[in-house]
Order: C-alpha cells, then structure tokens, then sequence
C-alpha cells in the first residue's frame, strides 16, 4: 500500500534537533528494528505519539509534538490480518511482549526477525497497532526503515516557521 498523510512523533527533547534522524532507534534498537537499522517510528495521531512516550501512571515528561507529511510506498498494513497473514505475519510476531527483554540479553526478538523480513522484501515501512500502554485498538503507528525528502520515500518535517534550526543557532 501507499502511505500518504500526516504522521506525528513525541520526541525525547535530546532528539528533537534532528527529527528526521531515526538516530535514537538506530543507536538503541526498537521492537521493529535492531540495534545498527535506522528507523522512524511515527504515530498516526497526536494522542498516539504521546501515547507512546508516557510512561504508566507517571506525569507527562517534557516532548517536542513533531507533525510530518508522509507520502511512502511500499507499505505492508499490519493493522489488516489478511494482508499480515499473506505475509506470514502472526500476532506474535508483532506484540513479541518480551522483546527488550530479548534484545538486551543479546537474542533477536521475532518482532526485529520480521522487521528485516519486510526491509528485505523491499517494505520502506509498515502500519501497525500502538502497543503503548494505554493504546487501544484506534491507536495506529506507522514504522519506516526508508525514509527520504523525495518519492517514494518521502517525509517532511512541518516547520514552517524553522523553530527546530532556531533553537540549534542558539544552543
């Protein structure tokens, strides 16, 4: 599929600087992508962004709200069992609950596994269920493991008024 819209990501202040940079992911790893693999992790609404970086029942901690026009293909739609299913894809492959767990003790979570499946498949990224903690099943993130400032890979940051290279001139 073609993913074309807005996408929104609640960043860590430390890697607000450079929204597009997917550094995070790549210097720690994620549930869908290894340690050394870039990737952008994006939420398809606000509440969803910051959905994904509260922590359970702790205040709000500081974000940089970050809206971005998308216009990617190819995108495989986890969201769909028939298309996840046509792809091998099962329900453990994507919620892989202990997946850091994993990660840190030096194994491959499945989730990481299907993740470079997809990259190798040719997949620039994939629309997936949030599995934050107060996600509910509206709650849909988009992961890309390609990413460019033209097509067909394309995401700009909304920036209109260059608050982002403002606050680095004078830092």
């Amino acid at each position: 599929m073609r993913f074309q819209g807005l996408a929104f990501r609640a960043h860590n202040p430390q890697w607000a600087l450079d929204p597009l940079s997917g550094e995070g992911a790549r210097k720690y790893g994620g549930r869908f992508n290894r340690k050394g693999v870039n990737a952008l992790y994006l939420s398809l609404s606000p509440l969803t962004a910051i959905k994904e970086v509260q922590p359970p029942k702790r205040p709000l901690q500081p974000i940089v709200l970050c809206a971005y026009e998308v216009d990617v293909v190819p995108v495989l739609d986890c969201a769909d069992e028939r298309k996840r299913s046509e792809m091998g894809i099962t329900e453990q492959d994507l919620t892989c609950p202990n997946w850091e767990l994993e990660m840190y003790s030096g194994l491959i979570p499945a989730s990481q596994t299907m993740a470079d499946r997809l990259l190798a498949a040719g997949f620039a990224g994939m629309r997936v269920q949030s599995f934050a903690a107060a996600a509910g099943p509206d709650d849909l993130n988009l992961v890309l493991w390609k990413w460019s400032a033209s097509l067909p890979e394309k995401v700009i940051l909304i920036d209109d008024e260059n608050r982002l290279a403002i606050r680095r001139e004078s830092d």
